[in-house]
């Protein structure tokens, strides 16, 4: 069984109920199907429900449900919302009218963040910075939580490293260029992601182009900075840094390099110094070692909300809803 595979089988143990506003999109669409067909989760629909309609020709949405933002009685109770969460930044009830009734996203964010909904998925033809956006302004961080950042979980076939194969390679996806603290928390809810989806213990290695000390330069030294940090802070986390790829997921090469480390050569969680080196490694791993790439998948929020490529596949999205359900899960 693949980890997909498992994934939808616990988004139906314990359905969530998902938002999807891209209801133009046709392959929000007929992921909307797949993802009802399967029973991975409860779907909302943001938009007319005719107009919706037409464009699912030949899809069954009977069971999702519809809401339009110009009809539901619960606009005037998210326009109060909207104003209270915002007024700091001179949102007035006139603008999170218009906001909601005229971009999808926020009604989709607003509709999580008043219960209504356990979480969001959007980015098939939005920006990753739109979503993002509509996310941190109305959902916000969760209790204690710094940072919002992202990952992708990565499925390499026939792999011996990982978890059998299984990485999360973070942050691949958002903060461009992270300080030593902000590596730390991103380590922290990497680690916290890998247990909550995959299920078993993390083990994090804060990567660098040096393993303890064999190269000297500011960019290895944010890196051990944020490894001192981070072994502060969450001493509960099995975590070691700096290391080189090949260190921490190569056991002989770990032993060599960094023994004693109990890190070295096991690691299935990946850090990486900054978004150039985590964009490009998860995009090398998914094409030439034909891996599994889910996401960008966010973490962090108070609420799931999760991204897609504008690239995506309907199949791609059923993943994302399943993931996010999930995240729902461990998040109620």
């Amino acid at each position: 069984m693949g980890f997909i595979d498992d994934i939808k089988i616990r988004a139906k143990q314990n359905k969530k109920t998902i938002v999807l506003p891209e209801t133009w999109d046709r392959r929000t669409l007929e992921a909307a199907n797949t993802a009802l067909a399967e029973g991975i989760a409860d779907i909302v629909l943001i938009g007319n429900k005719e107009e919706i309609l037409k464009k699912a020709d030949g899809l069954d949405l009977s069971k999702a449900l519809f809401v339009d933002p110009m009809k539901t009685d619960k606009l005037d109770s998210y326009v109060d919302l909207l104003v209270e969460l915002r007024k700091n930044k001179g949102m007035t009830p006139e603008k999170a009218r218009e906001l909601l009734t005229q971009k999808p996203l926020y009604f989709g964010v607003t509709m999580v963040k008043a219960g209504d909904a356990d979480g969001m998925v959007a980015g098939a033809v939005n920006s990753t910075a739109d979503v993002l956006r509509s996310a941190l302004q109305v959902i916000k961080t969760a209790p204690g939580t710094k940072l919002v950042s992202a990952f992708f979980l990565m499925v390499v076939p026939n792999c011996e490293s990982g978890a059998n194969g299984t990485f999360i390679f973070a942050d691949s996806g958002l903060v461009q260029n992270p300080t030593s603290e902000e590596l730390a928390e991103i380590a922290a809810s990497s680690a916290k992601s890998f247990k909550q989806l995959v299920g078993k213990e993390p083990v994090v290695a804060m990567l660098s182009h040096s393993t303890k000390g064999s190269a000297s330069h500011v960019d290895v030294d944010k890196v051990v900075e944020a490894t001192r940090i981070a072994k502060e802070a969450y001493p509960d986390i099995k975590l070691d840094g700096e290391l080189q790829l090949d260190a921490a997921i190569v056991p002989s090469v770990g032993a060599s390099k960094a023994p004693g480390s109990d890190v070295a050569g096991k690691a299935n969680v990946l850090i990486f110094p900054d978004l150039d080196a985590g964009n490009i490694g998860y995009k090398l791993v998914q094409r030439l070692a034909k891996a599994e790439a889910y996401g960008p998948i966010t973490q962090g929020l108070a609420r799931p909300v999760n991204d897609l490529s504008r690239g995506c596949s309907a199949d791609d999205i059923v993943g994302v809803i399943a993931i996010t359900a999930v995240q729902a899960q461990a998040n109620r």
